[in-house]
């Protein structure tokens, strides 16, 4: 059983990261900010889904290939980027309607897919997971698996918890700004393309960063 204190550490650590900006949370406020609280939510739970893999693949040894195999990790991180700058085209070509509504209405698969492959290829996610976790295990403290999968569960439970938060926090602040001004089409016509100019600068920047290692 891991030691009270040595998890109270271990959470600390993850709330410091989790408020720290980073890719995960751009995406999540950018979503929720231009497509609303249920694309938002749907982006969280993708991300989450994709968190979970990278700490089953930690345990399984796939971070000890990506730096054994630096080119590897080079492919995974172009095809992140690749699908990065395909979404940010998307939102290129598709016009806005005259009323000012949002760019498209996505399913909920699509956008926990988008979220799930936002974060799963991300090699520096799984290379996280398999610095950190490490840390906080120790055979004097019981069996390795079950702290290895008590701190997954941890990590992927704190992680989908804060992006529910940023997903409320931006939908509820566009949601006000759209109340405030709810008759003047214009006004929201504008307001719908700095929803949109914002989701091409966060794709863009995270496709730039990812390309740049």
């Amino acid at each position: 059983m891991i030691e009270p204190t040595l998890l109270y550490l271990y959470i600390t650590a993850l709330i410091a990261v989790y408020l720290s900006p980073g890719p995960d949370m751009a995406l999540v406020l950018a979503v929720s900010a231009s497509q609303g609280r249920r694309s938002g939510l749907s982006i969280a739970t993708g991300i989450a889904f994709a968190r979970a893999l990278h700490v089953l693949g930690s345990g399984l040894g796939l971070a000890l290939l990506f730096v054994t195999y630096p080119s590897f990790q080079n492919i995974v991180r172009v095809a992140g980027a690749g699908y990065l700058l395909f979404w940010a085209w998307k939102i290129i070509r598709t016009p806005l309607k005259e009323t000012g509504a949002p760019i498209t209405a996505s399913s909920a698969g699509s956008d926990m897919l988008r979220g799930f492959l936002t974060n799963l290829l991300n090699p520096k996610a799984l290379l996280f997971c398999s610095l950190l976790l490490p840390q906080f295990t120790s055979p004097e403290q019981g069996s390795l698996f079950f702290q290895f999968i008590l701190l997954g569960g941890v990590l992927v439970s704190i992680g989908l918890l804060f992006d529910v938060g940023y997903v409320l926090v931006a939908d509820g602040i566009m949601q006000r700004l759209g109340s405030k001004m709810s008759d003047e089409t214009r006004f929201r016509s504008r307001l719908e393309k700095v929803r949109n100019c914002l989701m091409i600068i966060v794709l863009g920047g995270m496709a730039v960063k990812l390309l740049a290692g």
